[in-house]
């Protein structure tokens, strides 16, 4: 059984490219622990700035849990990057503040303008439309 163990974490190891990383499993815990606890704030903050603007507290924080656990997931184990993805707090609360509130737009609204900006950006990304947007911004304008 042991060496089954070790034959796992070996195969982990070699997966996510250890030795080349220079890395080992205490440094990986502990490096997943900090950016945990620097990140936890979101599980907090995030419900709040949206129920401001009527979102269910509750909801919001299911759906931010969730998100942050399945994105980070597939950031770390599918592109092997240590990266923590979370939902960014200013667009919260530009859709909770400014659209919902300032605006007038129902927490409806504002969620399908969400989603429809997202499909968008993917039909961009997919047909490297997007690509071509930024190629074209003069590499000047771009360091500003």
């Amino acid at each position: 059984m042991k060496s089954n163990q070790q034959g796992i974490l070996q195969k982990i190891a070699t997966y996510f490219e250890f030795v080349k990383h220079k890395t080992n499993y205490k440094i990986e815990i502990l490096a997943g622990v900090s950016t945990f606890l620097a990140l936890s704030y979101i599980f907090v903050v995030n419900p709040s700035i949206l129920a401001e603007g009527g979102f269910n507290k509750s909801a919001v924080f299911f759906a931010t849990v969730i998100t942050c656990f399945l994105a980070t997931f597939v950031m770390g184990v599918w592109a092997k990057k240590p990266f923590a993805v979370a939902p960014g707090m200013e667009m919260n609360a530009y859709v909770a503040f400014f659209v919902i509130l300032a605006l007038g737009f129902t927490w409806q609204q504002a969620l399908g303008a969400v989603f429809w900006s997202g499909v968008i950006f993917m039909i961009l990304t997919l047909t490297n439309i997007r690509t071509k947007i930024i190629n074209a911004i003069p590499d000047k304008m771009k360091d500003l």
